[in-house]
């Protein structure tokens, strides 16, 4: 019993010496990682305020130009005076949905006079199942064109707290590590656990704005695709009993 007392004693002895010059080892090291941290953290925050930036102004423009748009639409009886309007409304996303159904419109508006001067049977069915086609494909277009860069901000929110813990753990390490024997007191140690958690308060800093932007962009976005699609089904309606009889 009191061998094996002792040989686990040794082999613990020996495990933590053993850990004790790794540590030791790759302190050089450690703070090189600390900085490296915060030099990435801040580079994710200021990316993601560029973006928070870039995206409110164009998200904006895009709503205003939006509503400009519809007013121009219900108050116009032409569609070629509409469309003309729709090309200086150029972020707007409904506009350019709009455009899209309308080169489509003319297209079969074309087919159908061609057809007819031709004595061929035109199908309205299919012509509506195009000009569908023509805005389903446009608002994805507009949507997948807002919602470029907002995947950052939410891997930002996701990442950056556990980036800044890891720089605190090391942080952390590097402080252990650098007491002296006999000096193991909250004086000795303090300092350098303080400078460690500013690793987490960056990460904290990163990730807070970046969530609290993502949620807002991504409300603003399906705001601006439900226009979208009742732009659409408006404009289909408006087809199927003034264009395509």
């Amino acid at each position: 019993m009191a061998n094996s007392l002792v040989l686990l004693l040794a082999a613990q002895t020996t495990g933590d010496s053993f850990m004790i010059k790794l540590v030791k080892w790759i302190n050089p090291i450690l703070e090189p990682v600390v900085i490296v941290v915060l030099v990435l953290l801040l580079a994710m925050s200021a990316t993601c305020w560029g973006i928070i930036y870039f995206k409110w102004r164009t998200l904006r423009h895009a709503q205003e130009q939006s509503i400009e748009f519809l007013e121009t639409f219900w108050s116009s009886k032409r569609l070629d005076a509409i469309y003309n309007v729709s090309k200086e409304l150029k972020k707007s996303p409904i506009s350019q949905v709009f455009q899209a159904g309308y080169v489509e419109l003319s297209k079969l508006k074309k087919t159908q006079a061609e057809g007819e001067l031709g004595g061929a049977m035109y199908d309205a069915m299919g012509g509506i199942e195009n000009v569908q086609r023509s805005l389903r494909r446009a608002s994805l277009t507009e949507l997948t064109a807002m919602e470029n860069l907002v995947p950052f901000l939410a891997t930002t929110g996701s990442s950056a707290p556990f980036i800044g813990l890891f720089g605190t753990v090391v942080g952390i390490m590097k402080a252990f590590v650098e007491i002296r024997p006999g000096t193991a007191t909250l004086e000795a140690v303090g300092p350098g656990i303080s400078h460690a958690l500013i690793a987490t308060a960056v990460g904290l800093f990163a990730a807070i704005p970046a969530v609290m932007a993502y949620n807002y962009f991504i409300r603003r976005i399906k705001v601006l695709y439900s226009e979208m699609d009742t732009f659409s089904s408006d404009f289909l309606n408006i087809v199927k009993r003034h264009f395509l009889k």
